[in-house]
């Protein structure tokens, strides 16, 4: 193409065939200036009058064929670096060029820096789109192929092959099943185990290919070899432990490879359970077995039908499934499918004494406070899916790869097995009941969002690291970070928090009290824990009494505090006391060894050793009557209720108040205060 700008030499030179002519960056790139990029042209950009592309093209076409060795090498070389230049690559591709360029791989003539340049001239052409990468016959693909194995030594053929292989099988599906005839993952594993980490990543760009495009009987016969220890051993040294700094190119493909190897699970993800199925049946009677082979065998054929279905009804209600009765129509919810009960399996036969302590440990607690194994297991291993995007197409930006499942073969099942006894852990961490399910599960997601991104190097690491992220130590990370929070640290803001601080406090106190005012139905428990009668106790509207008394049965609302035999004037309690310090707590019985009846104790004092003993129906009651008979007293609210409503609270009101300041500086300390002036005389006097 002639740029308009040749028309200006053509008069000044008497240039003749000035087609022949065109305009060219002077730099590294020597890019041709055509109509479409002449607006990209920046100012004091050095530009160099050349021959045109399609005369080039021409000459190029002409030189490589060169009987002359020396002469074919230079025009090789001119060719590759000519050919990233899509202008210049559109007029060698019109004179066949692509063509000449495999006849002189398939003739096997070349060898050394010319057969390099000539593949990295057939790279660069091809990049650019214009050419169907179904026109290649077999004969270049074996001879490609045969590269691979023969220049080893080579780094830039070499180099130049992988990447010729990788697009054709991405490119075209004809093209895979020849290439994958020709290679083999075998015979790529040599080239991990080199020092150059160029080679290792276009090596492990094409073994990614090929598990993109095979067919899935021949992609899980893939993920076997991948998963052999060697194969794994090869990639965590030579790849991941050797080099120094891994580039970006090389993060993301074994990014893909992660992905990919963790794709290969999502059929058994969206697999529903068929209850008809006995073979599948046949996995929850294991897990059964596993948990209570102490107890009874499951195919113990003793008793009546009745007797066994209830006896399996029990057992599999301790093992936490949903559906006590038939725990397949637990796993018909895709995902996560059947690989819920796969991982359990494995976990059960791969971990057997973590799998019977969790199951018997919970089937011991209270119903409310047992962390069902079967309920957790799904929606864990369905977490665990949506953390590893299970399913999902690699992205072609991301270089997220996490060493630690390059060290196992079964990663992902041993991944589930450190999660699922992290989600034990924090269950009795956070003394969940049954109503804290989901706030279990976010928990644990934010232990193993923490810990992945410290990037393992192992499954024990990642352990590890999960050992020092207790829910404990998650709550003052969340403290922290609200903290350290840039915009609520200035020193304006904390003057303006301790400033309505007191108003929040006040509002919270009120709260409580209008909770005791309303009133709470409490158990009464003797040392044998029978729960079957009941009390009530409400605080007087004025606030000047406590009224309580026995009831018959739980009541379906409030009570009024007329019919409340008994009051108590809050001028003659004298303390409130918890835990271990209450008097009822401190008698010999079952109740005292109850850790979590002892957490939900609280006394009051009053005249002539009197005592008022309750027992909270659950630690939200226990925060509220604690924080309101401390107010009534004048004392400080210290429950982790009143904290989390304090800091709940002020945030919102802060961030309310600032609302009209967004996208103001505010300055860290206040402005000067002028001098006086000298004179009054600019007041206006009204008179």
């Amino acid at each position: 193409p002639t740029h308009p700008l040749s028309a200006g030499f053509r008069d000044e030179w008497s240039l003749v065939n000035h087609e022949y002519y065109a305009l060219q960056h002077a730099d590294s790139s020597n890019f041709y200036i055509t109509e479409k990029n002449r607006n990209e042209i920046k100012n004091g950009a050095i530009l160099r009058l050349t021959t045109s592309p399609a005369q080039n093209a021409q000459q190029l076409h002409e030189r490589i064929q060169s009987s002359s060795m020396d002469a074919k090498l230079e025009a090789l070389k001119d060719l590759a670096s000519y050919s990233r230049d899509v202008t210049f690559a559109q007029e060698f591709i019109n004179l066949d060029g692509i063509s000449l360029l495999t006849q002189m791989v398939e003739s096997g003539t070349d060898f050394g820096d010319m057969l390099s340049f000539t593949l990295t001239a057939f790279v660069e052409l091809m990049d650019h789109g214009i050419v169907s990468w179904d026109t290649f016959s077999v004969a270049f693909i074996k001879k490609i192929a045969s590269y691979v194995n023969k220049f080893a030594a080579d780094i830039s053929i070499l180099q130049r092959s992988l990447a010729i292989l990788e697009s054709m099988v991405l490119n075209s599906h004809e093209l895979y099943q020849k290439v994958a005839q020709e290679i083999t993952i075998g015979q790529l594993i040599p080239h991990l185990q080199g020092t150059d980490q160029e080679i290792q990543t276009y090596t492990i760009a094409v073994i990614n290919a090929l598990f993109l495009k095979a067919p899935d009987d021949k992609r899980q016969e893939m993920a076997n070899i991948l998963a052999q220890k060697q194969l794994r051993a090869i990639i965590l040294t030579h790849v991941i432990r050797a080099q120094r700094a891994i580039n970006n190119e090389m993060a993301h493909q074994l990014y893909v490879l992660q992905v990919l190897t963790f794709n290969l699970l999502e059929d058994r993800m969206m697999t529903k359970m068929d209850p008809q199925d006995q073979a599948q049946r046949d996995i929850i009677f294991e897990l059964r077995r596993i948990a209570f082979d102490a107890e009874s065998e499951p195919n113990n054929s003793s008793g009546s039908i009745e007797k066994r279905k209830s006896m399996y009804t029990r057992d599999y209600k301790k093992l936490g499934f949903i559906n006590h009765v038939n725990p397949a129509m637990d796993f018909t919810q895709t995902p996560p499918g059947m690989l819920a009960l796969d991982n359990m399996l494995y976990f059960a036969k791969h971990h057997q004494d973590a799998y019977i302590r969790i199951v018997l440990e919970n089937s011991s607690r209270e119903d409310k406070h047992e962390c069902p194994f079967g309920r957790s297991s799904i929606e864990l291993t369905k977490m665990l899916c949506e953390i590893l995007k299970v399913g999902e197409l690699p992205s072609e930006t991301c270089n997220d790869f996490h060493p630690m499942f390059f060290t196992h073969d079964r990663s992902f099942e041993e991944f589930f097995c450190i999660c699922i006894q992290l989600l034990n852990k924090t269950w009795k961490e956070m003394r969940a009941t049954s109503e804290d399910f989901n706030k279990v599960m976010q928990v644990v997601k934010e232990q193993i969002m923490r810990a992945l991104t410290t990037k393992p190097s192992s499954l024990d690491q990642f352990k590890s690291k999960l050992q020092n992220l207790s829910y404990t130590e998650i709550l003052k990370i969340r403290q922290s970070e609200r903290m350290n929070q840039e915009d609520f640290q200035s020193r304006p803001i904390l003057e303006l928090k301790e400033k309505i601080q007191p108003e929040i406090l006040e509002l919270i106190k009120q709260q409580r009290l209008n909770r005791l005012v309303e009133g709470t139905c409490f158990r009464k428990l003797n040392s044998r824990r029978r729960q079957d009668k009941f009390w009530y106790c409400r605080l007087s509207p004025n606030h000047k009494v406590l009224h309580y008394g026995d009831l018959e049965e739980s009541p379906q609302g409030e009570v009024p505090h007329d019919s409340l035999q008994d009051k108590l004037p809050v001028a003659d309690i004298k303390a409130v006391v918890t835990g271990k310090d209450c008097p009822h707590m401190k008698e010999k019985g079952a109740l005292k060894q109850n850790k979590e009846v002892l957490e939900l104790a609280f006394s009051i004092l009053y005249d002539s050793n009197g005592q008022l003993n309750f027992i909270a129906p659950d630690k939200h009651e226990y925060c509220i009557w604690t924080d309101g008979l401390n107010a009534l007293l004048g004392k400080d609210m210290m429950s982790d209720l009143t904290r989390n409503d304090l800091d709940t609270l002020l945030s919102m009101e802060i961030k309310l108040r600032l609302l009209d300041l967004e996208n103001i500086q505010i300055p860290d300390a206040p402005p000067p205060i002028p001098k006086e002036p000298s004179n009054y005389d600019f007041v206006y006097d009204c008179n």
